[in-house]
Parts: structure tokens; sequence; C-alpha cells
């Protein structure tokens, strides 16, 4: 299925020739009957030559409409631009061209409609006029057919031009991740929920659970309609109404977007390519605020320029694009950028989950330029490197290709080694970022040790906070360290290869006469013994002593009195306080540290006042 979409300036006849073509009158509100104005997006379907049926949608003209024509541009497929011969090329036929050469429309035809007001030199002037504002757009060359809705005539030769147009375009592809930016929500008697757009890169059928972003409500697919005809499933391309269960049509907005649910995730921040249109009226600066649209929604945003103070009219660049609102976009996707009252430029999104960068940061340009260029393997690498670590589902997502192909191209790239999965299910990265972790860590633990000489390591929880990636991709990414040779991992610590405590002979002195005075009452030690909290934890880490709340036992006398307790419970089925105090003559204050300690390592629990094993 194709979608045609009408362009161009206000009372230039659009709707009329749509209603010519078609026998549909696209103005559905009495405001714009009465007013013989487009306001709102209208929508009629054909069949062209050769039997091809096409959805077509007709939009607004006027300029103070300009964002209700973006929302229905975004899914089309042909332009038919519509320049009155009576007035030619006027400023919104402009902007709408200038609007479908951002969204990289390639495909079009220009009709010159109200031939039969002037004379055929007139037509020609208006001709040349119109092949000149088509040079250097995505429209340059399209045929201009002159028609006459008064006379009749031309509409065999433009239906003729439209399905030569539509013939050379490529097939749609279906990455089976439907979306369907919602242009429409309403409600129908006897069928509730309704809302309506146009189909990309995927199929809906009935039944289907789906999913609204960027709300995340969930609802099933109760009916499907195409050109007032019900089916059972639709295909990319296809403008299509969807009745919908489970959700009231008030919960959804102009701009969400229907897709399968636990893929798409909306944004706030995105790397893009963009570029400012000729007739821009005022260069853009750095963090300029402007109005985003993107499918059939706009919000509020802010354009971080990365590699320029300023962009001037006609020129391009990278930028981060920061919105108010959450977009559910996806790589790949066309944008434009608008003031209050004019289209500024436009572009193509290229990062849709993006990190903060630093401007003029050469890497991060560097990434976005091979990313643009990429194709195939080199584009998921490519994603792949502004992502890491990730999953196949969430590559496929960024990469913005279809799990498929995703994991068809992982095999050759794992082969190659550009890419390492980080355990039998884990988490991708590509080589250069695995050795950016495995350099990282090193440098972590090599400060660490130089910071805490006598401690054995550094705890794993403060490794993986460094790194700065979760619990879930650390644990893998550990193992794959020690398995490298990049580092030892122990159950509490991570430590350099070989690394030992490095204790001066002033210190082991120290040790030597705290053990001491821990061994001369090895039941009931000081706990007012002065002593270097890091030698402690050494002794700790080394295994000798045992830290039960404020009192620290030889671990010789710990494991002793411990091994008492569960003997004492197991034979007697429980243990008191006071038996620990009597048979090792120490007070209150020791033997509840002791069974405390038991508990919280799950030796023992209490009950009541007594102890038994778990």
């Amino acid at each position: 299925m194709y979608v045609i979409g009408t362009a161009g300036h206000v009372d230039h006849g659009k709707s009329t020739l749509i209603e010519a073509l078609t026998g549909i009158d696209p103005d559905r509100l009495q405001q714009e009957k009465a007013r013989g104005m487009t306001i709102e997006l209208g929508f009629a379907w054909l069949s062209l030559p050769g039997g091809l049926e096409v959805s077509v949608v007709d939009v607004p003209g006027h300029e103070r409409f300009v964002k209700n024509m973006l929302m229905g541009a975004g899914g089309i497929d042909l332009a038919l631009l519509v320049v009155a011969a009576d007035e030619g090329v006027m400023p919104q036929t402009r902007e709408h061209l200038a609007i479908l050469d951002l969204l990289e429309i390639r495909s079009g035809v220009v009709a010159v409609t109200k031939s039969d007001l002037v004379d055929r030199d007139w037509l020609d002037m208006v001709g040349v006029d119109i092949e000149d504002v088509l040079e250097a757009t995505t429209l340059e060359g399209s045929p201009v057919v002159p028609v006459s809705g008064t006379e009749r005539t031309g509409f065999d030769d433009l239906l003729k031009a439209l399905a030569n147009a539509l013939d050379g375009l490529p097939e749609k592809r279906d990455l089976g991740r439907p979306r369907l930016p919602v242009d429409r929500s309403f409600t129908m008697s006897g069928f509730g929920t309704v809302v309506t757009g146009t189909l990309i890169d995927g199929r809906l059928r009935l039944g289907q659970e789906v999913e609204l972003q960027p709300s995340g409500l969930r609802a099933r697919v109760r009916g499907l309609q195409m050109h007032q005809k019900t089916v059972e499933a639709v295909e990319p391309g296809a403008r299509v109404a969807v009745n919908l269960s489970g959700i009231d049509y008030q919960q959804i907005v102009r701009g969400d977007v229907l897709t399968t649910p636990r893929w798409l995730r909306p944004t706030r921040a995105a790397d893009a390519s963009l570029r400012l249109i000729p007739g821009a009226p005022r260069p853009l600066k750095h963090n300029a605020r402007v109005t985003f649209f993107a499918g059939a929604a706009e919000t509020p945003a802010r354009v971080r320029l990365l590699g320029a103070d300023t962009l001037l009219p006609g020129d391009e660049g990278w930028v981060q694009l920061r919105v108010q609102e959450p977009a559910a976009i996806v790589r790949g996707d066309y944008f434009v950028i608008r003031d209050t009252q004019t289209t500024l430029g436009g572009g193509v999104i290229m990062v849709p989950h993006a990190t903060r960068h630093r401007r003029f940061h050469e890497p991060t340009l560097a990434r976005l330029e091979a990313l643009a260029r990429g194709s195939g393997p080199e584009a998921l690498l490519s994603a792949l490197e502004t992502i890491e670590p990730s999953s196949d589902r969430d590559l496929a997502e960024a990469a913005n290709i279809s799990l498929t192909e995703v994991k068809k191209m992982l095999a050759g790239l794992e082969a190659d080694g550009e890419v390492l999965r980080i355990g039998p299910d884990g988490p991708l990265h590509s080589a250069a970022g695995w050795a950016d972790v495995t350099a990282r860590a090193r440098q972590a633990l090599t400060e660490y040790h130089g910071r805490f000489p006598l401690r054995a390591g550094m705890p794993r929880e403060e490794l993986r906070s460094r790194l700065g990636i979760t619990q879930a991709v650390f644990n893998p990414a550990l193992d794959r360290l020690a398995a490298d040779g990049a580092l030892e991992a122990t159950e509490p610590h991570a430590l350099l290869p070989g690394y030992e405590p490095a204790i001066s002979p002033e210190q082991q002195r120290e040790v030597d006469g705290y053990l001491d005075l821990l061994a001369s009452t090895p039941y009931s030690p000081p706990t007012d013994a002065p002593v270097d909290p890091e030698l402690l934890q050494l002794l700790i880490d080394q295994g000798r002593v045992v830290r039960a709340d404020d009192v620290v036992f030889l671990k010789s006398a710990y494991d002793e009195m411990a091994e008492w307790v569960v003997e004492r419970a197991r034979s007697h089925g429980s243990v008191s306080i006071s038996d620990v105090r009597e048979t090792f003559s120490a007070s209150r204050k020791y033997t509840l540290a002791l069974l405390e300690h038991m508990d919280r390592t799950a030796v023992t629990r209490r009950v009541g006042d007594d102890r038994v094993l778990r």
C-alpha cells in the first residue's frame, strides 16, 4: 500500500482536486465546508490505472495550519504538489516543498490547477517557475501536469503520472515492529475507541495486543478498516482505522504511536543530523528553543549544536535534540523543527536514546559520521558503539533493523572479533568498547590499591559504580575480566592479578601487639584497644579476626565459641545467652555480639531469648 499526500498554498484547489479524483470530499468539518478552507487532515482513496489502490491524505495549505500539514506529511510515499495556474508559486508552496525535501519525499507529481483560467503562454511560464523552485530538492524533475476541475481536463494524464511515479518506488520494508503514528482518536457508537494513522515497519492483525507510546497503555485490536472495508490484517504503508478495546479514546492523544509491546522506548534526548533550509529566516544558535515534529507528534525542544556555535541557513550539522515531552522515535525517523511561525529545518534521527555529549568532542562526531555512512554490519557496529553494553533486542531498536537480521550480522561480527558477547546470553560490546571497560577497570583498581595499600581489594559494588554499569551487566562483565586475566575476583573484592597488601615493619609490630592483646582474653577481648582502622580491615580480610558489632574476636576464638553454640543447639534444641556466658565466662556484651553475628550469617536464628539452628 502507498499513500499520496497533497501539498501547496491555501486556496490552490487541493481538496477540490482530491474530490474530483476520488469522489470523496476530504473536508470533514462543517467549519471547513463553510469557509472553503482545509483546517484538519482529510482522507480519501482512489484506484490508479493498472488497478493499484492508494490512500490520499489532504493537508491544510494555510500558514496557520502548517503543524497539521506536518502531521499528515510524515507517512506519505508520494507528494502531489498543487499549484494554481492563476497565482503560480506562493509562500506556502515553498514552505511545503521545503518540508517535503526535509522529510526526504523523493517521488512527486505537480498538478497545475485552474489551468482553464490562463492562456498557454502564462501556463508555460508557471511551468518554468515550478521547475525552478523544484531544482535542488528531492522533487526535482517531477512531472508537471495541468488540470482543470471546471473543464474536467488533465485528470487522465495526472492519474497516469501518479501511477508511473509510484511504480518506481521500492517495496515497503517490514521489520516486524509495526508503528502507527496516531493522527486521530475518536469514539464510534457500538464500536468504542478508534484511532487512525499510516502504518509503518510492520503489520497489524485482529486480536493483537498493542501498546501506545509514550504512555505505555495497553489495548487489543478489536477491528481493522482500510478504505471503509473491514480486513483481518494490514501491511506496512496502509492508511488504517484501528478499533481498540480496553482503552478510552480520551486516553490517546494525537502523536501517540500504536505498536507492539515491550520494544519501543520513548526518549527525551536524541542525536541527529540537522539541516537548515536555505530560506530559514535566521541562523540557529546553540541551545535554541524550537518545536519538534516527528510522525504525528509535536513537542517543544532544545537544540544542542555538537560541532558548531551557529548553523547558518543551508548549513548541516550534528545536534542533540532534548525534547520536553517523551518522543517515541527510532533511528532513521525524519523530523522537522519550526519556530512559532516558520519552518527552520529538519533531518534524521541517528541515536534515539542519546547520552549527553561534550560539544566539539571529535570521537563523538566521528562516531555519528560513521553511523550515518554505514550500512549493514558497519551500521550495526556503529549503533552498538553508541549504546553498549546492549542486548540483541535493544541493538535492533537502536539500529532500526529487524531482530532476525541483527542476529545474522552479529554472528559475522563476533567471528571477526569486532563484537564480544559477555556471557552465554549476556550483553554485547564492541571490541573497542570492551577494551575501554578493561582499561577503566584496571585503572580504578590501580588507584584503589595506591590509596588503600592495606586492603585486600576494592569492594565489587564500588568497582561496579566506578564503571557505571548495572548489576545485571556487571556480574558477567567481572567474570569475563577475570577470565581475560585483567583482574582477580573474590567473593567480596576485585583486585589486580597478584596483588597483595603491603605492610611495613612498623605496621607489622602494631598488628602483632594487637593480636597478642586479643589472645590474652580471647572470649572477652578488649574493645578499646587502639589499632589503625586500615590494619584492622586487613586482619578481617585475611580472616585472622572476626568483627561482631563493636567486638573483635580472634578467628580461632570465634570459631571455638561458634562451634560450641552449634553443638549445644543441635544436642539440646536451642542455646541461651546464659549458656554461652557460663561456658566461656564472658559477659552479656560479648555473648550477645557473638550470637547476633551468627544470626546475621544465617547459622542461627532467634526464637524468644534463645537461638536455634537455621
